[in-house]
Formats: structure tokens, sequence, C-alpha cells
């Protein structure tokens, strides 16, 4: 029988609800306002109060949600500590509410950094940086045109202040929550030092956005650092975390439901990046920009909402092919990189 991955959970909990997935772990959802209209949150009961794991976006309605799940799933115990798999702003969100509520917050030194300097970092207009970025990427002229004189998205908007100080966790770290050990093994590609936890007496798989059951996480170059190859990082990522990976595996992602089967995803996340490559290789027989290759590496029409996602996904992809010598790139004369494939 082919393998293939099982959901024991057909459906997830309402907003304000939880279901207990395993002895002492509560699935929770908070709502997003975005196309991927959820995240999903953990709770671990540690007896005289919770740990959460990833905490949602701040918006009203995340805050009236949270409010409901404090009073009634979480049984008005307390939260003690804030567990954050990564700096995206549907994970580490709402950690600075926790914190003032007397909660610790524990993630990798990467993730504080990034979001405590996201966060200071609010702009009414986008840098020069960021506009030499978006034509590097190969942005359609009218999109440019409107996001050169639009107020960009800040960090700040949609994550409560980070009041400072952390709890540091890294690569082999174990940490208890919930009446288990779970070790620290870390991810990138998504995110830089995404952090996943790996129970060391279940089969428990808290794995935040690094390891989803049936979409691929975004694998994005930014202004932030041009140069970086994150599909580069998530395919070693990938090969270390399938190592681990057992049949018997019950996988708590970030999005969507909860699944069994991880040998099997594993490998298709690795396969799923190599043969997009792959087309975008074959795709590249002449000069494009990323802007021009979404059509080998996405299977849907992009939309308005998807473009900017879409758009440093596929500077990724090119930029990967190019790191390894698989293709070229030049400078046009409207500022954009022009990948060609180097074979042939």
């Amino acid at each position: 029988m082919k393998p293939a991955l099982h959901y024991p959970y057909d459906a997830p909990p309402a907003w304000g609800e939880a279901l207990e997935v395993a002895e002492g772990v509560l699935w929770m959802r908070l709502p997003l306002p975005m196309k991927l209209d959820h995240v999903n949150v953990y709770a671990l009961d540690d007896g005289d109060g919770w740990t959460l794991v990833d905490t949602g976006m701040h918006t009203p309605r995340a805050l009236r949600v949270w409010e409901t799940l404090l009073a009634g799933p979480l049984g008005g115990k307390p939260v003690r500590r804030v567990v954050v798999t990564h700096h995206h702003p549907d994970h580490m969100g709402l950690a600075g509410w926790f914190q003032q509520r007397g909660a610790e917050l524990v993630t990798t030194r990467t993730a504080w950094l990034f979001s405590r300097m996201l966060q200071l970092d609010a702009q009414e207009a986008p840098p020069p940086e960021q506009v030499t970025y978006w034509q590097r990427c190969g942005m359609e002229p009218q999109v440019l045109e409107r996001r050169r004189t639009e107020r960009p998205f800040n960090f700040a908007d949609c994550v409560w202040p980070m009041p400072l100080g952390f709890s540091r966790i890294r690569q082999g770290d174990a940490l208890r929550m919930g009446g288990r050990n779970w070790q620290v093994h870390i991810g990138n590609g998504h995110a830089p030092e995404h952090a996943t936890f790996w129970s060391m007496d279940d089969d428990l798989v808290l794995a935040g956005d690094q390891i989803l059951s049936t979409i691929s996480s975004n694998l994005g170059v930014y202004a932030t650092e041009p140069e970086a190859d994150p599909v580069g990082e998530w395919l070693e990522a990938c090969e270390r975390l399938a190592t681990l990976a057992r049949e018997a595996h019950f996988v708590l992602g970030g999005h969507k439901l909860p699944f069994t089967g991880l040998p099997f995803r594993m490998r298709q996340l690795i396969d799923n990046h190599h043969g997009a490559l792959e087309r975008l290789e074959a795709y590249l027989d002449r000069p494009k920009s990323a802007g021009d290759c979404f059509a080998p590496l996405f299977k849907r029409s992009i939309g308005d909402a998807e473009y900017g996602l879409a758009l440093v996904e596929a500077m990724a992809h090119c930029q990967h092919l190019y790191r390894e010598g698989r293709a070229t790139r030049t400078l046009s004369e409207t500022g954009a990189w022009l990948w060609q494939a180097a074979r042939g």
C-alpha cells in the first residue's frame, strides 16, 4: 500500500473551543485576517498552569477568542509560559500580551531578535532598500508604483508590544511541557532558527510551520537579507529532520490538520521543491525575472492577495539555482535580476 497521510481529526475546533488531542494537550485555533484564515495554537497542562505553543496575531478578534479560551477550556488557570516556534506575527503576535500578564517567553534567539527589530522598525513609507529589492524581483510596474507610495505592512501593526527579555532555546535543548520531556530540533528556510519540539516520552511532534500537512510553507527572500538562500536552508533542514521521522509520530502543525505519516510527508516536502527547481530551470531557457516565473512554481493562479508571497518565493528559487551554479543572473535596465539556466 502506498504510504499516505492520515488525519485523526477531520475537523478543527471552533473558535473559542479546544480539542484534547493527547493527554494534557489542547488544540485551539485563532483567526487570521488573510486568505489562510487560521493559525493552530496548543496549550500544554503543567498542573498549576499552562504552557502555550504559539499565540496568534494581535487583532481584536483574536483577543476575544483568547478571552473565551482562557475562561473556558483553559479553566481560568494561569498561562505561565509561552513558547514561540518562530518570529512570524501569526505565531509571535500575542506573546507580549501574555508576558504582560506574567508569562515567561521562551523562543530561539533569532526569533526574538527578529521580532524585536521588526516591531521597532515601523515605517510610513517603504525605504529605498525595499523599493530596490522589489525592482530586483521584477515586480509588476503597476504594483511597484502603488507600493512606492502606500504605507507598508508593519510588524507592529499586528504584534503586541514585546517587553524586554526572553528565555533562549537552541538545538538539542530539552524542555518539560505538559508532563512530557521534549527535545528541540531547529528548522530553517521558512523562518530562521525555527524551533520544533519532539516528545521523548511518546509520539507527539509540535512542528510550527516547519512541517505542515497539506501546504508547503512559504520560502521567501526579503530585503532584510537579499542574498539569502532559504530554499537551500529548507532542504537541509528537511533532510535532517527526516532522519527523526517515524510512522507513529502525531504531528501538530501551525496550520491545517494534525496528521500521521511523517516519513512520507518529509519526502514530499523535499521532492516538491526539487521538482519546482527542475521545472524552473527548464523554464529559464531565456532571461526572465522572478516575477515572470510564477507559472512553473505554482499550481494555481496568483491573485493580488498572494502576489507578494509568490514574488519572494519565486526569487528564492531563482536564487537557489544561481547559488548552485544552475542559473546565471544579469541586471536589466529596469533594475531587475534576469535569471537564465546555465546549462547548454
